[in-house]
This record gives structure tokens, sequence and C-alpha cells, in this order.
């Protein structure tokens, strides 16, 4: 019960009060870039684009519809006071309406896409982390197999290569030359999101091209980078000291020599999920995919950037609490590592 409350009092609390400072600064950046910008003033853009389409207005009649854009989007009055009425604003859960998709709030069209990005990027990134370690780990540790030379060569020839430019050969070969798959799209058109296997099915053939060109990606960057950290721990004394006592090759694999490895390979994977708020731009968009990537680009091609810092602050927030989530796991994998407040 001790430990427990100076785990709480040393540790927890300073971990979770330097990611909330990390959420506060990050946050306080992105409400100051578009503001600071020349011409993303969204009231302004909206009376320009209607006199370009040929609408004319009496000036009181522009200048009262600018003060109305003003107070709609929170522009009103000082920065300061503009700063005061965002956080506000924020802590009711309001993110303000979407500029290209008015009056649509930008909390509800995040609602909308972030189940497709999860479901394809969460689920992608924990198959290739998975295999990719566990991969890496055996051949960093019997590297003299001829599966882990072929495996080398395999991922260090797909480990440069851009996953979009992946994605764009499988699109290319699987979709347009032996029509295997649907070029685009989440599910079959006509058909309605529920919970049945006609739909689940036509989720899974939609989202085959793109989690393929993800998975393919992943476990060579996951197995080269498990290999090389194995290899190096191997090399150290006290597995040396571990063999000569007699253990079992998987008893110094399973118990030493992955767990020291373990602790580089889940800060990782925490930071790459924290990163599926900003999507997949480029893999969600030749796909036609509807997740936060191409919804962000929407975003910047419209210059709406009360879209923009919304998914932005969401992927603040996810990386921070990932990484406070690794803060509190690691000291259970790697027994080096100690609560020690700091």
């Amino acid at each position: 019960m001790k430990d427990f409350l100076k785990f709480i009092l040393k540790y927890f609390i300073t971990r979770l009060s330097i990611s909330l400072l990390v959420i506060f600064i990050g946050v306080s950046i992105i409400f100051l870039i578009p503001r600071l910008v020349p011409g993303a003033n969204p009231a302004e853009m909206a009376i320009r684009r209607l006199q370009m389409a040929g609408a004319y207005l009496p000036a009181d009649s522009i200048e009262k519809m600018r003060q109305a854009l003003l107070k709609l989007y929170g522009l009103e009055g000082s920065i300061f006071r503009q700063y005061i009425t965002f956080w506000r604003e924020l802590l009711k859960g309001n993110l303000g309406p979407s500029f290209a998709s008015f009056p649509t709030p930008v909390i509800t069209l995040i609602a909308r896409s972030l189940p497709w990005t999860v479901g394809l990027l969460a689920l992608t990134a924990l198959i290739s982390w998975v295999c990719g370690t566990i991969l890496g780990g055996i051949a960093g540790y019997r590297n003299k197999g001829l599966w882990v030379r072929i495996l080398e060569i395999v991922s260090n020839a797909v480990r440069p290569v851009p996953y979009y430019i992946l994605a764009l050969l499988l699109l290319i070969l699987f979709a347009y030359v032996l029509h295997w798959f649907p070029t685009g799209g989440a599910y079959q058109i006509g058909l309605t999101p529920t919970l049945n296997w006609a739909f689940v099915k036509s989720v899974i053939r939609y989202g085959f091209l793109p989690a393929l060109s993800l998975i393919i990606i992943g476990i060579g960057a996951w197995f080269l980078n498990m290999r090389n950290l194995v290899s190096n721990i191997t090399g150290e004394y006290f597995v040396t000291f571990a063999h000569q006592m007699g253990l079992k090759d998987s008893i110094i694999l399973k118990s030493y020599v992955i767990r020291l490895a373990m602790p580089a390979q889940l800060t990782g994977l925490a930071l790459q999920l924290g990163f599926i708020f900003n999507g997949t731009i480029i893999t969600e968009i030749v796909f036609n995919y509807p997740g936060l990537g191409t919804l962000i680009y929407t975003a910047i091609m419209q210059s709406d950037y009360n879209l923009v810092m919304g998914t932005t602050l969401f992927s603040i927030v996810a990386v921070a609490f990932a990484t406070l989530f690794v803060d509190l796991l690691l000291p259970f994998i790697d027994p080096r590592i100690q609560y020690v407040s700091g």
C-alpha cells in the first residue's frame, strides 16, 4: 500500500502533469498558428468567395455578415479574448463549425471519419508490429539461417519504398489489371452500414489493399528494428553467461533478450498508434478511403482551419496519452526501469 501511494504521488502525478502540460502547449500553438497566417481569416474568405461568385451586397450587409461570421468562428475581440473563448468552448467539446462543410460541427466530421481510420490503421499497426517483432526477435537471435537472410533482403528492399508508392502498385495490379479488388471506397455502394455479414465482408474486401500496403511496409520496418536490437543484446556478457550456465535458448530469448528489447518496440508502437489521428493521408487518398487522412487533406485544400485544428488537437492528445501509457507500462517489462519522479 505504501509503495502504491508512493507510485501515485511521485510518479503517476508527475507524468500526468507533464502530459497535460504538453497538451496545453500543443493546443495553444495550434490556436495561434492559423491566426498568424496572412489571409486565413475564414470570415473574410467567405465574403470574398461570395463576391467572386457575383453576389452584390450593400456595405452595411457585408459588415453585418462579417460580424456574424466572426462571432460564429470565435474570432471576436483581441487574441487573448479569443484564446479564453477557445478554451471555454473546447472544454465543452465544441470545436466550432466546419468552414468547408458549414454548418456541420467539426466534432461530427471527426466522429464520422475516426472509426474508419482507427479500424484500418490500428489493426494494420498491431498486425505489422506483432509479426515484425516476433520475426525480428528470432532472426536477431538465430542470425545464420537462410530464411533470416531472405527476410533481411526483402525487408531492406521494402523499407525505403514510400507506402503510397506500394499502395499505387497494389492498386494498379489487383484493382485495374486483375480486377480482384475494388478501386476505392470503404464499402459497396448501396449497402447500409450495419453489423451484418454482407456489410462486414464488403468492408474487409474494400479495406484489403490499403491494409496490405501498410502491413508490408510496417513488417519490414519492425523486423529490422527488432533484429538490430536483439543482435546487440545477444552480445552482452549476461547472455554469454546464461549460455555457459546451460539455460535453454528459448528461455534466454524469451526471459532476457526479448524482454530487454521490448521497451524500444513498445515506445515506437505507442507513438505510431498516437499518430492514428493524423491518418495515413496519402494511402487514404489513393484508395478514396473515408478516414481522417482524407478529412485532413480536404480541410487543408479548402483552408478549413477549424477542422485542421480539431484533427491536430486529437493527435496531440492521443500522442501525449500514448506516451504516458508507455511510461507507466515500461517498468513492468524492463526491470532496469524504476518508478522515480522526475
